[in-house]
C-alpha cells in the first residue's frame, strides 16, 4: 500500500474502501493492500453462493480442522450450546450493568462488559484455577481483544502460549474424566472432537479460536449499537426504536466483519477477470450495505427503516451463502438483550464519540467515553420493548 493511501485508510478505512470502488469502472476492483474485491451487489451474491468461490473448508478454521463436515460440526455444536446458554447469560447480565460505572470509557468497558457475562459459559467455573487465571490474563493482555501497541502484541504471544498450555491440560483432564450435558464451549468442543481423531492440543487452539470469535464480534457490535444510537438521538427522551432494530442498523451501517474474502482455489472469471490459484478476492459487507440503488438513505443510521416498507438491499452482517456463520441469530440475541439492559431506565450519552472506524480483528469503534444516568422516578426505558 501507498504511503498515501496507508494515511487515508489509516484515517477513515471505510471510507477508503468506498473510494476504491467509486473510482472503479467494472464489477471488480483491485484493493489497495492486495487482492480484489467485487462491486456489484447481484455479482457478490453469486459469488458467495458459487461452487468455484466455495471450493473446500472455511478458511476461518485453518487447518485446525480436517474436513468441511468437521467444521460444520464444531459450529453447530457451540451454537447450540450458546442458545441454550442464554438464561446463563441474562442472569450475569442483570447484574453487570447494575455495576457498571456512571461513567466509562468504550470499547473497552463493553468488552468488559460482555466478556463477564460470557465468561462462564466460555469456561465453567469448574476448570482448573490455572487455566482460568491465565483466561483472565489473557482477556486483559490482549489475546482476545486487538493490543493497539506492539510491545503489547509482544507481551500477548507470551500469555496466549501459557494459556493453551493451561488449555491443553484442561482438554487431557476432561477427556480421562468425562462429564454429561457440556458445561462450557469447551465441553461442546469435546463433544465432536474425539480423542482418536484430534489431539488435545489442537482443541486447545479451536478453543482459544472460537472464545474470541464469540467475544470480538459481540463486544464491537454493541459499541456501534450504543454509539450510533447516541450520536443520532441526544435529546433527554428515551429512544425511539426498539433494541432490536438498532441492533440491526448498527450491524448494517457498521458491520464488524467489513471484508470477506477466499483464496480461488483454480482458475476463474468473475465480473470480467480471470484469477488465478492463489488470488484474493473480497466481498464487502460494507459496501452491500450503502448501495444507494438499493438501500433508501445508506449513509444515514435510521433503526426505524427495519420497520418501514422501502428499499433494503442485501444484508449479511454474518457473511452468506455456505460459510454464513452458524451462530448469527444467538449474536444477535445477545447484543438485543445486552442493548436493552443497558438502556433499560437509564440515559445514555456519549462524549467524544466519532463514526470513523478503526480496523482491528474487524471493524471497531474508535474510542469514547459514555455516560449512563439512572432515570430516577420515571417509568422503566421502553427500548427493550416488542
Amino acid at each position: 500500500m501507498r504511503v498515501g493511501e496507508r494515511r487515508r485508510f489509516l484515517r477513515d478505512p471505510l471510507e477508503s474502501i468506498d473510494t476504491a470502488r467509486r473510482h472503479c469502472t467494472t464489477d471488480v476492483f483491485r484493493l489497495p493492500w492486495g487482492g480484489y474485491c467485487v462491486r456489484d451487489a447481484d455479482l457478490a451474491q453469486t459469488l458467495l453462493r458459487s461452487p468455484e468461490y466455495n471450493t473446500g473448508k472455511s478458511g476461518f478454521f485453518g487447518e485446525l480442522l480436517p474436513t468441511r463436515q468437521a467444521q460444520l460440526e464444531v459450529g453447530h455444536a457451540v451454537r447450540n450450546f450458546m442458545r441454550a446458554g442464554l438464561p446463563r447469560y441474562r442472569a450475569e447480565l442483570t447484574r453487570a450493568v447494575t455495576e457498571l460505572p456512571a461513567v466509562s470509557r468504550w470499547p473497552a468497558a463493553g468488552n468488559k462488559l460482555v466478556h463477564r457475562c460470557l465468561d462462564d459459559l466460555l469456561l465453567h467455573p469448574d476448570s482448573s484455577a490455572t487455566t482460568r487465571e491465565r483466561a483472565r490474563r489473557a482477556v486483559r493482555g490482549g489475546v482476545v481483544f486487538h493490543a493497539p501497541h506492539t510491545w503489547q502484541r509482544a507481551r500477548a504471544e507470551i500469555l496466549r502460549a501459557r494459556l493453551l498450555t493451561a488449555l491443553t491440560d484442561e482438554v487431557r483432564h476432561r477427556r480421562q474424566q468425562p462429564v454429561g450435558e457440556p458445561r462450557d464451549v469447551l465441553d461442546a468442543l469435546l463433544g465432536v472432537c474425539p480423542s482418536t481423531d484430534m489431539a488435545d492440543r489442537t482443541v486447545a487452539e479451536l478453543h482459544l479460536m472460537m472464545y474470541r470469535a464469540i467475544v470480538v464480534p459481540v463486544s464491537a457490535s454493541l459499541a456501534w449499537s450504543v454509539l450510533l444510537a447516541c450520536l443520532h438521538h441526544k435529546a433527554d427522551s428515551p429512544w425511539p426504536w426498539p433494541a432490536d432494530q438498532i441492533v440491526r442498523e448498527a450491524l448494517r451501517h457498521r458491520p464488524v466483519p467489513w471484508l470477506l474474502g477466499r483464496t480461488v482455489c483454480r482458475t476463474v472469471e468473475f465480473g470480467g477477470v480471470v484469477f488465478r490459484p492463489g488470488d484474493l478476492l473480497s466481498v464487502s459487507p460494507y459496501l452491500m450495505h450503502h448501495e444507494t440503488d438499493r438501500w433508501a438513505d445508506p449513509d444515514v443510521f435510521r433503526p426505524e427503516r427495519w420497520d418501514e416498507p422501502g428499499r433494503h438491499g442485501s444484508y449479511m452482517p454474518f457473511g452468506a451463502g455456505p460459510y454464513i456463520c452458524a451462530g448469527a441469530v444467538v449474536a444477535q440475541t445477545l447484543l438485543s438483550e445486552s442493548l436493552t439492559a443497558l438502556v433499560q431506565d437509564a440515559r445514555l450519552t456519549v462524549v467524544d464519540g466519532d463514526p470513523r472506524a478503526v480496523m482491528a480483528e474487524g471493524n471497531v469503534p474508535r474510542p469514547f467515553t459514555l455516560h449512563r444516568t439512572p432515570r430516577h422516578g420515571g417509568p422503566g426505558h421502553d427500548t427493550g420493548r416488542r
